[in-house]
């Protein structure tokens, strides 16, 4: 691969986030409203709403896997292109939906709109070892950032233009999206690397490892919970008399809290390797929030268990997916966050439907008693699940096929967990101790001084 200078990759790590954070705020931004202001369009109904609110994570489950590697064939940017094009199409159904049937049809179509795993892709296309721990960290922030903005404004634009005006605006910024894509974002070479897009022979021996599945299901309950949480909350606040235009001044305060409060414990996380122990609090806190919140009577409570549970919610977001990338196997962390991604978008589809389901026939204290039952569960398995060895992904290319006495030496460095070899791809797959690893050894060994990729991520 050719080398990239720092000016373009520190270019396309900008824009990249700014793509990621044009989306998922359009994503976002009607999570607090919806089940609000849905109310007032034709058949609507609690669990037709609740429908409504997760539906976008069926279809982007179902797409997410292949759009990542029909990328891999025909390019990055058509595939983002498209799925940007089909996000706005789905913006605009929704936007002008007069009934609860063409905004979950609305809703559906920006599902199919599935470029997460092509925009992965692109950043280690078009970064190197030193610039893409950086770019994932960047990424992350924007993303974390954009979640709280759209909390925020979403109940402002309602109170101006409900959520007409909220549809509208997130197809403006994926046309936006369109625009960064084209014009901003380098044009990378075509590259094959299995740590950052799923193949699909891979996928399928990776929903046969054990391993993961905790993991999985813990991201399937943590984003049910997520679009859930909002088919109760909101209504539960505007029967307390806040109206739902001040609602942003309640979830500013709270998340930005929650975001202080998680930095040092996700430092002790991975600095002190403490990742398992941190996981169980964060389940913990989620677990007492959602029971106290069968019982929360006042603004002040529902602001002390919102701040709990974002705290939560914060701390398995960052710490999840980091797990899984440790114990991934060696050339199998596309395959395995492919899956993963998947699970956390049928996740919201399951919290919408169950949450408006529930809320409909039992009301909103059945929704949280609901999700607290389905934390305990989920971590009671996490007690029983080994701790993750904080290893890392490394990726060397070949200039020819590994010789027996090249791969005994390769498993033989200090550090080195995992080896596999991919002749088609020209390039062997490394787990190791980064502290121990010797990178510029591993290469002399594999007689090669191309780019090597790793991430911790």
């Amino acid at each position: 691969m050719t080398a990239i200078p720092e000016s373009a990759q520190q270019r396309a790590i900008a824009s990249l986030a700014a793509l990621y954070t044009l989306r998922m705020l359009g994503l976002f931004m009607v999570l607090p409203v919806l089940m609000l202001d849905g109310l007032t369009l034709k058949d609507a109904t609690p669990q037709l709403l609740g429908l409504a609110m997760g539906v976008y994570g069926l279809t982007q489950a179902l797409l997410q896997i292949p759009a990542g590697a029909l990328s891999d064939r025909i390019g990055r940017k058509p595939v983002i292109v498209v799925g940007l094009l089909i996000f706005a199409a789905g913006s605009l159904i929704a936007a002008h939906a007069d009934s609860v049937y063409g905004l979950i049809i609305g809703r559906a179509l920006q599902g199919g709109g599935a470029i997460a795993s092509a925009i992965m892709a692109l950043v280690t296309d078009l970064t190197n070892e030193q610039s893409r721990m950086k770019a994932m960290a960047f990424i992350g922030a924007s993303i974390g950032l954009s979640f709280s903005v759209a909390l925020v404004l979403g109940p402002w634009l309602s109170s101006i233009g409900g959520l007409s005006l909220i549809f509208t605006l997130t197809g403006v910024l994926a046309l936006g999206g369109i625009a960064v894509t084209l014009l901003l974002i380098p044009s990378p070479p075509k590259t094959h690397h299995r740590d950052s897009v799923a193949v699909l022979s891979e996928v399928r021996l990776q929903l046969a490892n054990g391993s993961l599945w905790p993991l999985n299901i813990g991201v399937f309950v943590l984003h049910a919970l997520m679009v859930a949480i909002f088919v109760a909350i909101p209504l539960q606040l505007t029967r307390l008399d806040l109206p739902a235009e001040q609602h942003s001044y309640l979830y500013l305060p709270v998340l930005l809290l929650a975001f202080a409060l998680m930095v040092p414990l996700i430092i002790i996380a991975e600095k002190r390797r403490q990742m398992k122990n941190v996981v169980l609090i964060a389940a913990t806190l989620i677990l007492i929030a959602l029971l106290l919140m069968t019982q929360a009577a006042t603004l002040w409570q529902w602001a002390g268990l919102m701040l709990i549970y974002f705290l939560g919610f914060n701390l398995m977001e960052a710490s999840l997916p980091s797990w899984l990338s440790k114990i991934a196997p060696a050339g199998a962390k596309g395959s395995a966050m492919g899956i993963y991604s998947s699970m956390q978008f049928l996740g919201a589809f399951a919290g919408g439907s169950i949450g408006g389901w529930a809320l409909s026939y039992w009301g909103a204290s059945s929704v949280f008693a609901i999700f607290a039952a389905a934390v305990l569960l989920w971590g009671l398995l996490m007690v029983a699940t080994p701790p993750p060895r904080h290893l890392t992904s490394v990726r060397l290319a070949l200039l020819q096929p590994l010789t027996q006495y090249q791969h005994r030496a390769l498993l033989a460095l200090s550090g080195v967990a995992e080896l596999t070899e991919l002749p088609e791809e020209q390039a062997v797959y490394l787990k190791v101790t980064a502290s121990e690893f010797d990178q510029e050894l591993a290469q002399a060994i594999t007689h090669t001084t191309g780019e090597s990729y790793g991430s911790q991520r």
